[in-house]
């Protein structure tokens, strides 16, 4: 029973060509376009927290962010790219990956950060929480706020 359990899980194990495809296609997503902009918020605010701190000791946090920061930026995107190689088989992640190849591609991606910046300033404030909370009051008059 645990053999045939280990050869399956084996079995599904994705290809080193599509772990490969797959942290390619991750290094062009949404999620690798939003980390560097929710790096430097991160970063931002450190320094801020700690004003205490001198120009050169600012500047050794903002570089100790840095290192962390691309450790953990890879971590991420081979666990998105697996994630991928997964889900998708060699061919479709081939052919995503064409598009991103192309100049329309390369384009679509440059605007990525924009698009996502532009789509957070304008959709104002979302919680979903409080809105699944007001509907559901206003519904059945229980879990209001008091």
């Amino acid at each position: 029973m645990v053999i045939a359990l280990l050869l399956a899980a084996a079995a599904a194990q994705p290809s080193s060509e599509a772990l490969q495809l797959g942290k390619e296609l991750a290094a062009h997503g949404t999620l690798a376009a939003m980390l560097p902009m929710i790096k430097a918020k991160e970063v931002s605010e450190l320094v801020a927290d700690h004003q205490n701190l001198s120009s050169a000791d600012q500047a050794r946090l903002r570089a100790t962010a840095d290192q962390v920061f691309e450790r953990g930026r890879d971590r991420i995107l081979i666990a998105e790219g697996t994630a991928y190689a997964n889900a998708m088989s060699v061919n479709d992640l081939r052919q995503v990956l064409a598009f991103y190849r192309s100049a329309a591609g390369a384009r679509f991606e440059a605007a990525l950060p924009g698009v996502i910046a532009g789509t957070a300033a304008n959709m104002g404030k979302v919680d979903f929480k409080a809105d699944v909370l007001a509907v559901y009051c206003k519904q059945t008059g229980k879990l209001c706020a008091k």
